[in-house]
């Protein structure tokens, strides 16, 4: 008996001490004023981060061509003519052995960009570590997967009344 009470706090602080490592979470957020653009929304246009050398603008972009939209990217903030939707993002880098994409935020606005329509977010750390594809595809299925349940639920609300 004495043995499993000493066990038990050992064991204890090795899961307290272990849980703090291995952290993750993706969210998405949709403004409700910015569904409908979302959902309109066919060209985009993703702008580069000032620092960004890895070419996370390009992920992006291929992602949205991916899931069936027009996509182009560049460094100029002023988006090209018949642009839906400009997209930032900003993107975090740890060390731990290599580097690895730690977080990534990524906002959708309206084409003179002042208006979120949409943002998403992914923070991983080392131990639930992604590779920047991964990262880009999760943002980017909860911002269109959010637009889609606000979508939905306004429908069924139209339905309702």
């Amino acid at each position: 008996m004495r043995r499993r009470i000493l066990l038990f706090p050992i064991v204890a602080a090795m899961l307290v001490f272990n849980s703090g490592c291995a952290v993750n979470r993706a969210t998405a957020t949709v403004a409700p004023e910015g569904r409908a653009q979302l959902s309109q929304a066919k060209t985009f246009y993703v702008v580069r981060g000032a620092k960004d050398e890895r070419g996370i603008e390009r992920l992006i972009a291929e992602n949205l061509t991916k899931r069936g939209f027009k996509a182009s990217s560049g460094a100029e903030s002023t988006p090209p003519a018949g642009t839906d939707a400009v997209v930032t993002y900003a993107d975090k880098w740890m060390w731990d052995i290599t580097m690895y994409m730690i977080e990534l935020t990524v906002v959708v606005r309206n084409p003179d960009g002042s208006f979120p329509m949409a943002s998403g977010n992914s923070l991983h750390t080392s131990l639930t570590r992604k590779s920047p594809q991964e990262m880009v595809d999760e943002v980017m299925a909860n911002i269109f997967s959010e637009a889609s349940k606000k979508a939905d639920a306004a429908q069924k609300a139209e339905a309702a009344k």
